[in-house]
């Protein structure tokens, strides 16, 4: 008969993000993994290849939770930008750890940030799109000073010096869309 399985690739793909989500991702190594499991880095091994496999898939779980919670967040904003803005400066604030893995990390796992951002759902494409339709001429390009706002503000509320309200932040994107799209 054989030994039933105790700790599943779930179990230990759902332990390493957790432990990536509070604690950063530099510090998902497999014996920590294990530790939090409640196993050996045995099973670790015999269903990853190795940790980068592991890093990938926390990795590819991040994406995925990043996605939902942008689908989530509240979509209050009138202009094209803002309630991405929002969530991403949000998201920010909310997932420090998770943020920085997915838009900071230098290695995005062959992603661009572009990537990342617009996600299963085409979210950028479909603010471009809405831009083109409120008539602005080089939405892309919109994009592109929108975005350096925006990420901006997020990486500025990793380091404490972003203190707008939501209300705030939403004025000052709805600015800055009417600002950059003349």
């Amino acid at each position: 008969m054989a030994r039933k399985e105790s700790v599943t690739i779930d179990d230990i793909l759902e332990t390493a993000f957790m432990m990536a989500k509070e604690e950063g991702f530099e510090n998902v190594t497999a014996r920590k993994v294990a530790n939090q499991a409640g196993c050996s880095t045995q099973p670790i091994f015999r269903v990853f290849k190795n940790m980068d496999d592991l890093c990938d898939a926390v990795f590819e779980k991040a994406v995925e939770y990043f996605n939902d919670y942008y689908t989530l967040y509240p979509k209050t904003g009138k202009a094209p930008f803002v309630n991405l803005g929002m969530a991403y400066i949000a998201f920010a604030k909310d997932e420090r750890n998770l943020f920085k893995l997915l838009f900071i990390n230098e290695n995005r796992r062959g992603k661009s940030l572009y990537e990342l951002l617009n996600g299963k759902a085409q979210n950028v494409v479909y603010e471009i799109n809405l831009a083109r339709v409120q008539g602005v001429k080089d939405p892309g390009s919109l994009f592109m000073k929108m975005w350096m706002c925006i990420h901006g503000a997020a990486c500025m509320s990793l380091t404490g010096d972003y203190d707008l309200t939501d209300l705030e932040t939403c004025e000052m994107l709805e600015n800055a869309y009417k600002v950059f799209s003349v």
